[in-house]
């Protein structure tokens, strides 16, 4: 990225431990990014209030209030971008963080190259959101997808979905009954080759599920083509 369109694109690191949240920080900095940085949960969810950032690096275990708990307060009050960190490869916490609506899960130790990458394919996704094309909607039975606004409404009554999974939705509407694969939907969720765990998007399917179904367990809009991934029925 050059310096033009990431000098006033602002990063919150928030990491108990120095040594990683000084050299994320600092090849942020280097990278042009304006970046604030702090060392608890406490401080971390302050500070996402209080300023306007582009992207949020929460660690899960922090002293004070846990990453997941900023990640829940953030993600109630905005839509930004949320990274979330921890030292666990554990199955719970990688879903745990996504279902609160963080955007994407790094496990460490954690190159900072790849970190980079990360945070730039979310940036960038977030910039290709916000240039979609002028008045867009897509409308499935009573299902409507408004791409500009970023709004979803199942008749009359307003859905309210993580940025993560309106991308996930925005996608299936676009082909109401072609069956997209695991890895195409992480794909496009990520701008990215680079998708981790495939199984990541079954978390989001479950997430959409729970709130524009009738009854998640026996899913009428978002269906399971077994072997391939899953499709938006038609009508």
């Amino acid at each position: 990225m050059s310096g033009n369109t990431t000098m006033t694109t602002r990063i919150l690191v928030a990491d108990d431990e120095p040594a990683i949240r000084e050299s994320l920080t600092y090849a942020l900095r280097r990278e042009g990014f304006d970046v604030t940085e702090v060392g608890d949960g406490d401080a971390a969810l302050t500070e996402g209030r209080r300023g306007s950032y582009d992207l949020v690096v929460l660690d899960v275990l922090m002293p004070g209030q846990s990453g997941m708990d900023v990640c829940r307060a953030l993600r109630a009050e905005s839509d930004v971008p949320i990274v979330m960190l921890t030292a666990k490869d554990a199955e719970v916490d990688r879903v745990l963080g996504l279902e609160l609506g963080a955007d994407d899960y790094v496990t460490k130790p954690f190159s900072i190259a790849e970190m980079l990458s990360r945070v730039r394919a979310i940036l960038r996704r977030r910039e290709l959101d916000r240039s979609a094309a002028g008045s867009l909607t897509r409308v499935i039975g009573e299902l409507r997808v408004d791409l500009a606004r970023h709004e979803v409404a199942i008749g009359e009554t307003p859905i309210h979905l993580t940025p993560s999974e309106f991308k996930v939705l925005a996608l299936l509407a676009e082909e109401p009954g072609r069956v997209f694969s695991r890895r195409q939907i992480m794909e496009h969720l990520w701008a990215s080759i680079y998708v981790g765990d495939e199984r990541a998007c079954d978390v989001h399917i479950s997430s959409l599920r729970r709130k524009i179904e009738e009854n998640a367990s026996n899913p009428q809009r978002i269906l399971t083509v077994r072997g391939v991934g899953y499709k938006l029925a038609a009508s």
